[in-house]
């Protein structure tokens, strides 16, 4: 019976049996994926980065990323979070309409 084989260990990914999921299947798992995806190949850390980024793009409170991804301290952001082009040029163009934008014709930043 399956019931005999549970290993219960406290881990919260297993194997079907309970045991611990092997790193070399998980990574092989995740090439396998990448490559039905069409995407490049990467690590599974760059997952990491990739989501944060997005986190940001989507304008997600920097509170409400560090709970989701674990982090006790904001700094970890600045290692993960990665600012896209089109947000810089945003910015950009934002602060070329305050800057240049004659008085009372300011557009709404957003």
């Amino acid at each position: 019976m399956a019931a005999n084989l549970w290993q219960d260990n406290g881990w919260v990914f297993t194997q079907p049996t309970g045991k611990p999921i092997d790193p070399r299947a998980d990574y092989q798992e995740w090439r396998d994926l990448l490559t039905v995806a069409e995407v490049r190949a990467a690590r599974l850390h760059d997952a990491r980065h990739t989501t944060t980024t997005m986190l940001l793009v989507l304008r997600t409170p920097i509170r409400a990323v560090m709970e989701l991804m674990g982090w006790t301290a904001a700094s970890m952001a600045s290692r993960y979070m990665h600012v896209p082009d089109e947000i810089e040029q945003g910015i950009a163009g934002q602060m070329g309409n305050l800057l240049w934008s004659p008085p009372g014709d300011q557009r709404e930043a957003g």
